[in-house]
This record gives structure tokens, sequence and C-alpha cells, in this order.
């Protein structure tokens, strides 16, 4: 056999065998920072999801850094651009950098404006902006202005000042969508929702003792514990300028629907709700109440099926914060390899509620 054949077999044949060129093979972006490949034909060096051609095996090299195969000789290659940051955290900062000029811009820039600032076209920001924060740009400036609005309040400001502080055009507008975006009216926030009653009761259930509270809009809080006290304890610091009464015997049927749920949680919930939380958070929760009883889906896949699916922390983070266990069914998502996690009243409750749906 000729000596140079035999070299381009062997050579062939070590990178066939080398474990990394499975994931050159598969385009593998997740490995894009661990290693880097060089082309002896093509004098280039790229990164694993490289989309161009791939290369007969006995001309690649492997590389442990960028400076290894530029030292070796080889340039980058103009493809996928190797000596540039990943395009997921290239993503991740300009996101981040849309997210600062939108905090700290006045007025806040409108989707165009935002676009030509970072060199993008105003369709491809949208769709990046929403797949890495679960929001749309115009949804992510509304809650910075309800929360400037809501600081406001909390400050003492007049409602007029506090509107036109936060960017509302009009005091129409904040008198408007004041409720929307406070959970009440604005000068019932401004003295910190002291004049809101919520009627409480607690109850034993099949999972320890459950609380429920509600205001007149609805059922505000649901909650899982092993005694009254502690309990109580978590509603007051939920709402701290609230009136807390114990509901007369009235509330009992409301009670007693919310055990009915826990015990037999096919049975499924009608009763209004008054949840409050951020728009993403609101998308989070109504797909909650979307997976059927006896069901179970992940935290990747409700964000995927939310239409951002690289917010997979920001859905997990939503699910923490629900107010209302069972009724909005955050015990129904768990990680992708199946494992219970992140269930706010404990593992051992998620366990028991998914067993007495007959989940996994």
């Amino acid at each position: 056999m000729n000596p140079s054949t035999e070299a381009r077999r062997q050579r062939a044949a070590q990178t066939l065998a080398d474990p990394r060129w499975a994931a050159v093979l598969a385009r593998d972006s997740s490995v894009d920072e661990h290693f880097w490949y060089s082309v002896r034909t093509t004098g280039v060096y790229c990164r694993p999801s490289c989309g161009a051609r791939t290369p007969r095996p006995e001309n690649v090299d492997f590389h442990a850094s960028r400076e290894s195969a530029r030292d070796a000789g080889f340039r980058a290659c103009k493809r996928c651009r190797p000596e540039q940051a990943p395009s997921a955290l290239r993503q991740v900062e300009l996101i981040a950098e849309a997210c600062r000029l939108l905090q700290a811009l006045d007025p806040a820039p409108d989707l165009a404006a935002l676009a030509g600032r970072l060199g993008l076209s105003p369709w491809h920001l949208h769709r990046l902006f929403k797949t890495h924060t679960g929001v749309t740009p115009r949804a992510y400036v509304a809650a910075l202005r309800a929360g400037k609005f809501r600081e406001g309040l909390s400050r003492g400001d007049k409602v007029i000042d506090a509107a036109y502080e936060a960017g509302f055009g009009s005091s129409r507008a904040v008198y408007e969508q004041g409720t929307a975006l406070l959970g009440m009216s604005p000068r019932r926030y401004r003295s910190g929702g002291s004049d809101m009653t919520l009627h409480f009761a607690i109850s034993p259930c099949a999972l320890g003792q459950v609380l429920v509270a509600a205001s007149e809009r609805g059922i505000c809080a649901i909650l899982l514990g092993d005694a009254p006290g502690p309990l109580e304890d978590e509603l007051r610091s939920r709402f701290p300028a609230a009136r807390l009464e114990l509901a007369d015997t009235g509330f009992s049927d409301t009670v007693a629907r919310v055990v009915a749920l826990i015990d037999e949680p096919s049975g499924g919930f009608a009763l209004p709700l008054d949840v409050r939380g951020t728009a993403f958070q609101q998308r989070v929760w109504e797909a909650l109440r979307r997976i059927p009883s006896g069901s179970t889906t992940t935290y990747s896949e409700l964000a995927k099926l939310l239409g951002s699916p690289k917010a997979v922390r920001a859905v997990a983070s939503a699910c923490a914060a629900n107010p209302v266990a069972v009724a909005i069914p955050c015990h129904r998502v768990v990680r992708r390899d199946g494992a219970l996690a992140g269930y706010r009243w404990g593992l051992e409750r998620k366990k028991a509620l998914l067993a007495l749906e007959g989940g996994s």
C-alpha cells in the first residue's frame, strides 16, 4: 500500500474513533465552546456546529482552543466565525442590551428604533426578544411602566404624578388600565391596600392543612402546610396591608370545593380566581391550567408551548410564584428526566398530588 494512502487511512480511523467527530457530524451547538476542528485541505478551523460541507475525516484535526488552531496555521472559517462567541451567547447579550436600553431611555424606543440601535431588523429583534424573555418588547415596556407606577404609588405620590412619572400619556389611560395593572384601583394601591379585605379559612385536607383566601374578585390564595399558624403568617406576608378576616360559614362551600379538588383533582375547578402577576407569569399560569389531570409536562416543553423555548428558567420561576396551589396545577410540571423538583409546598405533596391524579 502506498505510504501516503496508509497515512490517510490511519488519520481517518483516528478521527472516526474520536467522540468529537460525532458532534461534528451532528453539528452539535451545545459543544461549540468545548473544542474546535480544522480541515487540512481548506486551511480553516471551525466550531462543531458549522454548517459547511462535512469534511473527509482524514483531513480533520481537533483543537482544545482557538489559539491552538491558529498556532497550527489555520484561519477562522468565514461561515461559522469561530473566533466570535457562539450565536446563542451573542443573542443573550443583544437581548440584555435591549432590556438595558428599554429601561434607561425615556421615552422607551419603539421596536424599529430599538432594532436600529442594535443592528437588527425589527422582525428579528421581536423574535429573539420573545424567545429569550418570554414576552414581546411592547409587553416588557408595559411591565416596566407598571413597575414604575407601583413604585410611585408606594412612595405616596399622587396617582396622577405617579402615572406621568411612569410614562402614561394621560390620566385616562392609567385609570382605564389601573385595576388590571395593580389588581385594585390606583387609589387603593396607593393606600397600601389598607381598605382591601380578604376572607380566609383553614381546613384539614389530604395533604395536611389548606388555607383558602378570597378577595371580592375571587380566590387569591390557596396555601398548603402542616399547621394553621405558619399558613396564616404566609398569607399576611403576601398581603401585608390588607385586612384579614376569618370567613363566616358562608365561605365553607368554597373551602369544601378546594378540599374536594385536592382529594379528586380530575373533578376540575370552576371558581373565580384573583391572581396577580407579570404578563409572562399570567401566560404560564394559564398554560398550566390547560394540562389535563393525570398528565405531566416539563419546564422546557412548557416554554416551547409558550413560544419561548429558551425561557425555561422564567417558566420555573413563574411556577414557583403560583399563589393558588392545585387550582393552578404547577405540580404537573417535572424535570426533563422525570424527577420531581421545584414545588414550593414540598416534594412529598407534589408526589402525593400526582399519585391522586394517577400521574407519574
